[in-house]
């Protein structure tokens, strides 16, 4: 079951395509804003100056990259859906879990292996653009070694793994690629910047657990007020993708395709 949702995976060039698009982006938003930031660093007022977070590049890499992952993670199961591929799937695999627990680890465990490199890359690259820029004396790049960096842009790999699945959940749940899509996006997209309309001590209450931002507090870098910690914030967005998962295996099991 495993090889044969690793050949649909592979074989599929939108998905590959889709999946390459996303994982590009985690290293060319990274090195993109870094040049940009080195370029214009000895004309930046001091203000701005003592505002950059040379981690920033990274981040922002991570950021972009989630939705292009997370989609095709709901792609990976409503695909089969839109097509009525996925009664053939059942009929040559009648353990219906089998085939969802297939799709998740192959998923999971190749976005996982292809995202840690990229994070790394974009990592490694925006931070030689940024080496010899200097603020009171000191260089402004730093290392992977620094306290708190490390768990940061691994973190950033982790986060994307955790994304895809969650899409990939949402999917066998909706069950409808568009409907997929909309409600992923609504989760991850939507939500958070609307609870900012609320009264902020609201907001400051409820928006640490929501699921993205429950699963960024990985990448934060210091101590923001109103977040998780940052492997509480992770435990807690593993937990939502888990429970996505489970969800979908319930209904999976339960419907008649």
């Amino acid at each position: 079951m495993v090889l044969s949702e690793w050949t649909k995976f592979r074989s599929l060039r939108s998905t590959v395509y889709t999946f390459v698009v996303g994982i590009g982006a985690t290293i060319v938003f990274a090195i993109t804003p870094a040049v940009i930031n080195a370029v214009r660093w000895s004309t930046m007022s001091l203000q701005d100056k003592l505002a950059f977070n040379p981690l920033e590049p990274t981040l922002i890499g991570v950021g972009v990259a989630q939705l292009a992952i997370g989609v095709l993670g709901v792609l990976m199961i409503t695909g089969e859906y839109s097509t009525g591929m996925i009664r053939a799937t059942f009929i040559a695999v009648p353990k219906r879990l089998s085939v969802l627990w297939a799709k998740a680890g192959v998923y999971g465990t190749v976005t996982l292996i292809v995202s840690v490199p990229a994070t790394l890359i974009g990592f490694f690259s925006a931070q030689s653009i940024l080496a010899g820029h200097t603020l009171f004396g000191r260089d402004i790049s730093l290392s992977f070694s620094d306290p708190g960096v490390a768990r940061v842009v691994v973190g950033g790999a982790l986060y994307l793994t955790l994304v895809g699945l969650f899409g990939l959940g949402v999917g066998a749940i909706v069950r409808n690629t568009a409907g997929g899509i909309a409600a992923f996006a609504a989760i991850l997209f939507v939500i958070p910047p609307v609870l900012t309309l609320l009264p902020s001590s609201w907001d400051d209450a409820i928006s640490p657990y929501l699921p993205s931002n429950a699963g960024q507090a990985i990448m934060q870098f210091g101590v923001p007020d109103h977040t998780l910690g940052p492997w509480t914030g992770l435990a807690l967005f593993t937990g939502y993708t888990a429970a996505t998962i489970a969800a979908a295996a319930v209904l999976l099991w339960r419907r008649d395709v």
